[in-house]
């Protein structure tokens, strides 16, 4: 990739066009609503669930922000304010991890 938004494109265009329903806000590439259900072998099956995403300018080199719009009981997710807390989003991140290193919480 020759910038960090080519890279932002070519990871978002991926998951538009995966089994993950994506909503837009505000136009830009950088914000955006991800809905999906949950994994039918967990507690969680049966629930639809809608995350916010928010890719910082320095994507791929900088780690996404992810939190949960709706209550969510996971040992990986602040109960208050949703945010996923997880090593590979918030303290291992590299250029390397794409939308699978955000998504993994979900499966």
């Amino acid at each position: 990739m020759s910038s960090p938004s080519k890279r932002r494109e070519m990871d978002l265009m991926k998951l538009m066009m995966s089994d993950y329903k994506v909503e837009m806000i505000n136009d830009g590439m950088q914000e955006f609503y991800v809905h999906f259900n949950g994994p039918s072998d967990s507690p969680y099956h049966g629930g639809v669930w809608k995350i916010r995403v928010e890719l910082p300018d320095a994507y791929p080199y900088k780690s996404p922000s992810i939190g949960f719009i709706n209550k969510i009981y996971h040992p990986n997710v602040d109960e208050m304010s949703g945010s996923v807390c997880l090593d590979v989003i918030n303290q291992t991140w590299s250029p390397m991890f794409g939308k699978r290193s955000y998504l993994a919480v979900f499966r």
